[in-house]
């Protein structure tokens, strides 16, 4: 493995762990070279998939293009770089689950607005202004609505 940041071939392993149900494995290396540390990942390869998107393009499923808006969407809340890939390696599994080889960016959108709704309240309506393109206030204002709505319901029966 090279060096992302002096190009060396001089790497090694400082850390190995398992993750998203043993499927894919995590690790730390350090560059001998630099001194640099950086994190690579193995997972099995999957048939590709394509997305669908609104003007009916198909480019290939990017896992870096949803961290992406999930970064953003999370960008100073209280939420770890690593909870963020995780839900990202949910949403890739859920999507790999529909059994297509394309899937609409639509469900992509829908999914990761699930995630984030579940994980910071404040990150789900930055990520549905931008995913639902909010036009005016009245649309934003509707989302504050529905998830105040669903907070008392959930805290008028108990937290269940």
């Amino acid at each position: 493995m090279k060096c992302p940041f002096c190009g060396s071939d001089l790497t090694r392993v400082i850390d190995t762990r398992t993750t998203d149900g043993g499927t894919v494995v995590r690790r730390r290396r350090e560059c001998e070279d630099c001194n640099g540390r950086f994190t690579t990942y193995e997972r099995f390869e999957q048939r590709p998939i394509f997305v669908v998107k609104k003007d009916g393009r198909r480019q290939r499923f990017d896992r870096q293009k949803i961290l992406s808006g999930i970064i953003k969407a999370c960008e100073k809340r209280p939420i770890t770089l690593e909870e963020m890939e995780e839900m990202l390696t949910e949403i890739e599994h859920e999507v790999q689950k529909l059994g297509n080889s394309e899937v609409s960016t639509l469900q992509i959108g829908e999914l990761v607005m699930k995630k984030l709704k579940s994980k910071d309240r404040v990150a789900y309506v930055r990520f549905a202004s931008v995913y639902k393109e909010f036009r005016d206030l009245d649309h934003f204002m509707d989302i504050i609505s529905e998830l105040k709505d669903e907070f008392k319901a959930k805290n008028h029966l108990g937290g269940i």
